[in-house]
């Protein structure tokens, strides 16, 4: 009896997993660590929706199986936030089905259509998801760029041109995580084009629709006319309304897709618990201010960290939307490495952030700073840095003013 399981050699060790596994023992050894590492919001969900699980749990018929595919008051109040935000007509009984977030959706997605062998295209740097999902449903991933110009088409033509066999699907995901670009619908115009052009489904990972500043908000792939001939896209409630561990998502678009998608996980599992369904009707049919308040409250985190850890003599760019950023390592430190560079971080500044090779090779060089502590936190953390950063010889500005 072999204990070498094909899928599990095709799954490295979690990179991240480390920095989190440290973090894990000096917070139980009762040191004070200010997590920036994982994109777990720390607000609560909106009042009426907290207001809305509790009543329909307190019913005795809500504690059954639920509907796999999502029930039908969810879908439609998912058909219609994409009609008054994005100003798409969407089926919600053949055009959208409700997932335990994106995560599951993505893979149960990967699991409907991918065959052994299938080459898929997908970011590097990405989330974890948008690669291990396809690889261990059994296909190889070509990696393509994240930035939106010139260089990432000619990436897409040449991996048509030189990959056997063909492509089949493309995975983007922007606002990206963990990269924060983000993309004008002339791109998406462009991308739905040639994937009709080279047949190829497109799977979008718009998780951070929400998240954006600076007046500049996100697009929808299915914006593009005619992009529901090969695009499904992914949505969440986690980040827009603060309800990660709720786990609520849904895919929108090609009824094929869907159709696929839904009769996979009929036979994985059974929905999310009804009155979880429920309460993400309230968040989606009720009060939107949250959504903006939200937004707003990150803006600002933005600023904050942008502004102290540049005065701690970290230059980090100012992400555009998302709840990260993505942020090279300080030029004097580059050489230990984004996994070195954390775990330093962690031990000597206790601030956990997640290093950039865990989402790809083409994430060394760079961490990921989650913008989930509040202004305070963030400007202690910013203080812990400079600390730290002197420790290794590296100047840090005067401050001023």
């Amino acid at each position: 009896m072999s204990d070498e399981f094909y899928r599990m050699k095709r799954l490295p060790p979690y990179i991240i997993a480390e920095v989190n596994a440290m973090r894990a023992e000096a917070r139980a050894g009762g040191e004070d660590i200010i997590d920036l590492g994982m994109g777990n919001p720390d607000l609560p969900p909106p009042p009426h929706v907290i207001e809305k699980l509790c009543e329909v749990a307190s019913k005795p018929g809500a504690h059954g199986y639920s509907q796999s595919k999502g029930i039908p008051g969810l879908r439609r109040a998912q058909a219609n936030y994409y009609g008054r935000r994005f100003g798409v007509e969407v089926d919600p009984e053949t055009e959208v089905v409700v997932t335990m977030g994106s995560k599951e959706g993505l893979a149960s997605l990967a699991t409907a259509i991918t065959a052994p062998g299938d080459v898929v295209l997908a970011p590097n740097p990405s989330y974890p998801i948008h690669t291990f999902g396809f690889i261990i449903a059994g296909a190889t991933i070509r990696a393509v760029p994240t930035t939106p110009d010139e260089h990432y088409f000619e990436s897409l033509e040449r991996a048509i041109a030189f990959t056997v066999p063909r492509p089949s699907i493309l995975v983007v995901n922007y606002p990206s995580n963990p990269t924060a670009e983000t993309v004008d619908l002339a791109f998406y115009e462009r991308l739905v084009a040639w994937a009709k052009e080279n047949s190829v489904w497109i799977i979008s990972d718009l998780a951070y629709s929400e998240l954006y500043y600076d007046g500049k908000p996100t697009v929808s792939i299915l914006q593009v006319k005619g992009a529901k001939d090969v695009a499904i896209e992914f949505t969440s409630l986690s980040k827009t309304y603060s309800m990660a561990g709720w786990r609520i998502g849904f895919a929108v678009g090609n009824a094929k897709l869907i159709a696929a998608m839904t009769r996979v996980k009929s036979y994985l599992d059974y929905g999310a618990f009804t009155p979880i369904q429920a309460a993400a009707c309230a968040a989606l049919n009720g009060p939107q201010d949250i959504v903006a308040a939200n937004r707003a409250l990150y803006h600002k985190r933005r600023d904050v960290l942008v502004e102290s850890f540049g005065r701690a003599g970290w230059d980090i760019p100012a992400p555009p939307a998302s709840m990260f950023a993505w942020a090279p390592l300080p030029p004097a430190l580059k050489h230990l490495g984004s996994l070195e560079f954390s775990k330093q971080l962690l031990t000597h500044a206790k601030v956990a952030v997640a290093p950039g090779v865990g989402y790809g090779e083409n994430g060394e060089g760079f961490v990921r700073i989650a913008m989930v502590e509040n202004e305070q936190r963030l400007r202690q953390a910013a203080r812990n840095v400079k600390r730290y950063l002197q420790s290794m010889g590296v100047n840090t500005p005067a401050r001023t003013g």
